[in-house]
C-alpha cells in the first residue's frame, strides 16, 4: 500500500461567497438560508451537527448529533441524559456546536448556553420517533460499558416484551436547546481568503463582524 502524504492534500474553495451586505443581520436566518441550502442541495445528512462539551476534568469531548428542531429560542436535539454529554451539560451547561457542510464549502459554528427542554417538547418528539427507536431508548444505557452487543439486543426484546407498541418516554431521555450567543459562519474562498462572519449578542442586539481567516 502506498504511502498517503496527508501534508500535500490540499483543496481550492471558489464556490460562493459572504460578504457583509448579502449576509442576514440576524444570524437565526441566515442559518435557516444555509440549512435549507443545503438541505436542497442533497448534501449527506444536512440536518448531523458536531456537539463540544466541557467536563468537570476541563477535557473537551465531541460527538455527532442531529438538529430536530430551531426558532428564535434556540437549536434542539435529544439525547440520553445519562449519557457523557448529559453528565457534562450537567456540570457545566455551555457548549458548542458545528455544522460542516462540505459540498458547499460552508461550516456553521455557534456557541451558548444549553438547558433541558420541557417535559411537554421532549415527550411530542419521543412520540414522534419509530418505534425501534423509541425502544431503544429504554434499552441502551448510553456511554456505559456492556458486555456484548447481545446484551442490547436483549434488553430490547426485553423492553418492548414489556411496553409493546406504546412504550413511554424513559425519565432519562429528552432534549436540549442551546441559546446561541455567538455564531459564526464560514465559507470557503480562493487562495485561503475565506470569508469568515461573526455574530456576537450584546444588549440584547446581535453586532455582525468579519473575521480574518
Amino acid at each position: 500500500m502506498s504511502k498517503i502524504s496527508l501534508a500535500d492534500m490540499r483543496k481550492s474553495y471558489q464556490s460562493a461567497e459572504l460578504l457583509e451586505d448579502s449576509a442576514q443581520n440576524h444570524p437565526m436566518r441566515q442559518f435557516e438560508q444555509w440549512l435549507h441550502e443545503a438541505i436542497q442541495a442533497e448534501v449527506p445528512e444536512p440536518n448531523a451537527m458536531t456537539l463540544a462539551t466541557v467536563g468537570s476534568d476541563m477535557r473537551p469531548s465531541t460527538r455527532v448529533v442531529l438538529i430536530k428542531g430551531y426558532d428564535e429560542h434556540g437549536v434542539v436535539w435529544y439525547t440520553n441524559y445519562q449519557s457523557r454529554k448529559g453528565h457534562e451539560l450537567a456540570g457545566n451547561p455551555y457548549a458548542s456546536l458545528q455544522f460542516h457542510w462540505v459540498e458547499l464549502e460552508r461550516v456553521v459554528r455557534i456557541e451558548g448556553r444549553v438547558s433541558k427542554v420541557s417535559a411537554e417538547e421532549s415527550d411530542a418528539y419521543f412520540h414522534s420517533r419509530p418505534l425501534d427507536s423509541r425502544i431503544g431508548a429504554w434499552a441502551s444505557p448510553q456511554s456505559q460499558v456492556i458486555a456484548s452487543r447481545t446484551q442490547l439486543v436483549t434488553q430490547a426484546a426485553t423492553f418492548l416484551a414489556k411496553f409493546g407498541t406504546q412504550p413511554p418516554r424513559p425519565p432519562h431521555w429528552g432534549g436540549y436547546r442551546l441559546v446561541p450567543d455567538r455564531w459564526e459562519f464560514w465559507q470557503g474562498g480562493m487562495a485561503r481568503l475565506h470569508d469568515r462572519l461573526v455574530y456576537r449578542l450584546a444588549d440584547g442586539q446581535w453586532d455582525k463582524k468579519r473575521l480574518a481567516p
